[in-house]
């Protein structure tokens, strides 16, 4: 089965509306992949989602994210590659990529592509991923 590393913003964006981002959380949900996470990822996705939802959403929000994280692979980070990313705060998801041995799914196609070239990990939009998932 296919694996992937998830980025928040195609998470925020699957939850917020429909469409491939929509579809990937949907996946997510049936176990059609297998989503690896570290504690860090997670944790980024708790801060921000809840952030960026409000407090109305909050509660929701935060059923919801248990929801998918009880249906993770978790992926302990043993060793980090810091500084890696143009951005900085993309660095534990090169190394969640890493460790993994999964693609990483992003719409921050520019400051992943340089963990693409530089170390071979598949970095895809949703759209990409959700044809790869098919084949």
């Amino acid at each position: 089965m296919i694996r992937a590393v998830i980025d928040t913003n195609v998470l925020f964006e699957g939850l917020s509306r429909r469409g491939p981002s929509g579809a990937m959380v949907d996946a997510w949900a049936a176990g059609r992949f297998v989503p690896c996470v570290s504690t860090a990822l997670a944790l980024e996705y708790e801060e921000i989602l809840t952030n960026k939802f409000g407090d109305a959403k909050r509660p929701i929000v935060r059923r919801a994210l248990q929801a998918l994280l009880d249906r993770v692979e978790w992926i302990p980070i043993l060793s980090r590659i810091r500084p890696f990313s143009p951005d900085p705060d993309d660095d534990f998801i090169v190394e969640c990529g890493i460790a993994a041995d999964a693609s990483i799914v992003t719409r921050n196609l520019r400051d992943l592509k340089v963990a693409e070239e530089a170390l071979r990990i598949p970095v895809l939009t949703p759209e990409e991923f959700l044809v790869r998932m098919k084949e």
